[in-house]
């Protein structure tokens, strides 16, 4: 009973920083069940299927909130549902390490690109209100993601929301609520690859229920934050937690003394802090000479 709690409060912490950041929720599942010794497969079959639910959830609450860009969830959902159905009934049994350290520094400079843009480069009446993704640039973005997502048990969020924050101009609440949206259809896909080439029988039912109703509860709390949430801050939050989810991903793989990691992660965080404290203070300066303006 108390790990079934456990995954309930796993699942919720998963799902609000997912859908208030546009990513995690996978990454955080899954590390989490292969804790406890759960074969990778099997963990990500769990993890898919209780997004199924979640991601479901999210998206409602997003739309509600007018997050979404309905346009360029209908161009990500088709290449991203192939290639989530690929990665799960073929190719997720393959080596996915190799590349996986260097889509992580991909990422990461992404997110170093994302976070310097909004720190000091973000005009607050400079927003487009939607996404504005090609039908050339969505098709290998969601094979990519949907690919990264069904064999590496999470990498939806982490793939498209740095490529898509990196578009000048674009609203972060808008990327954040696109991404979880679309997700939905991508959780489905790689359910069903799971379940092809694996069976129901291996999935802990009670787990992945745990799961879904800790996520079921932070939905629309995310969603909500997400509508509340100034886009400057919006957007040094998310690529601050880029670089950070990333940053693992390389050390991991690369640094083998692990008495160095906790230097790094702190020296990580004391920036990601400095920057969202220096954003709030540049929001309330903006705000005392602007207070007609809604920031």
């Amino acid at each position: 009973m108390k790990k079934l709690f456990v995954f309930a409060v796993i699942g919720l912490l998963a799902q609000l920083i997912d859908g208030a950041l546009g990513m995690a929720y996978g990454v955080t599942s899954s590390s989490l069940l292969l804790a406890f010794s759960i074969a990778p497969a099997v963990a990500s079959a769990s993890v898919h299927l209780a997004e199924v639910v979640t991601t479901a959830a999210s998206g409602v609450s997003h739309i509600k909130f007018g997050n979404v860009d309905k346009q360029t969830v209908y161009r990500l959902i088709i290449p991203g549902s192939i290639g989530a159905f690929l990665g799960a009934t073929f190719l997720s049994n393959l080596p996915g390490d190799l590349a996986k350290p260097y889509i992580s520094l991909f990422l990461l400079l992404l997110g170093v690109y994302v976070l310097i843009r909004f720190l000091f480069r973000f005009q607050q009446t400079g927003e487009k209100k939607g996404v504005n993704l090609t039908i050339k640039q969505s098709i290998p973005l969601g094979l990519i993601a949907g690919f990264a997502d069904a064999s590496g048990g999470g990498g939806w969020g982490p793939v498209t929301t740095p490529v898509l924050l990196a578009k000048k101009g674009i609203s972060p609440r808008k990327v954040v609520g696109t991404v979880d949206t679309s997700e939905f259809a991508i959780a489905v896909s790689a359910t069903i690859g799971f379940f092809i080439s694996l069976g129901w029988e291996d999935v802990n039912w009670l787990w992945v229920g745990a799961l879904m109703a800790g996520g079921l509860i932070a939905a629309p709390i995310a969603a909500w934050l997400v509508r509340k949430l100034p886009a400057q801050l919006m957007g040094v939050l998310v690529g601050g937690f880029i670089i950070l989810v990333n940053a693992r991903t390389l050390l991991n793989t690369w640094i083998e003394d692990t008495n160095v990691y906790p230097y790094i992660y702190v020296g990580i965080s004391a920036i990601w802090v400095a920057a969202i404290v220096y954003t709030i203070s540049k929001l309330q300066s903006y705000r005392s000479l602007n207070p007609d303006i809604n920031v």
